[in-house]
């Protein structure tokens, strides 16, 4: 096989091109492997500003939350509200509520004992409350400490003013109809 001066040149330009072509091939996936580097890193650029601006939101929420607290106490002296600013009892509490619907058990109401013979034991304590719908009492009554507390205690306002300061106590006790029978 005899090859020519053209033939070597053919063949010549054939390497060179594939060489080219194959340069060409590992640049583009080169490339497209630092394009989507890039992508991942815009991504997580984004992310992180997001995250930057939500972070200077709260510290300058919680900055003026503390400036907003000191002005407060030294120009205004505002104090969260009390129970007892609203309301005297779980009586006027009650007489806040609606008017029952048609058909509704009747409501659990507060008996005094003051009318009781001094041989009752409570000694003026209230009576055990009775569930109208399945008729049974706590299982748990009030604690001596409580009932030696109002058995001491003489004046109505003051009996008033402790009800009302455990009255968030009692209604943040979450009792299941379940637990009580």
């Amino acid at each position: 096989m005899n090859l020519t001066r053209d033939r070597v040149h053919s063949i010549g330009w054939m390497t060179v091109l594939l060489v080219c072509g194959a340069f060409s091939l590992a640049l583009m996936l080169r490339v497209n492997a630092v394009r989507s580097q890039v992508a991942g890193n815009e991504k997580r650029i984004v992310y992180l500003q997001r995250d930057i601006e939500f972070l200077e939101t709260e510290f300058q929420t919680r900055s003026n939350q503390q400036q907003l607290k000191t002005l407060n106490d030294v120009e205004f002296g505002y104090e969260a509200p009390r129970a007892e600013q609203y309301i005297e009892g779980e009586r006027q509490l009650a007489a806040l509520g609606k008017a029952p619907a048609p058909g509704a058990p009747a409501p659990i109401r507060y008996a005094s004992v003051d009318g009781i013979s001094e041989g009752s034991q409570d000694g003026g304590a209230l009576m055990a409350m009775v569930s109208p719908v399945t008729g049974a009492t706590p299982t748990k009554p009030a604690s001596d400490e409580a009932r030696a507390d109002k058995g001491d205690e003489k004046d109505e306002g003051q009996a008033l003013a402790r009800d009302a300061r455990n009255l968030g106590k009692r209604l943040a006790r979450i009792e299941l109809a379940a637990d009580t029978q």
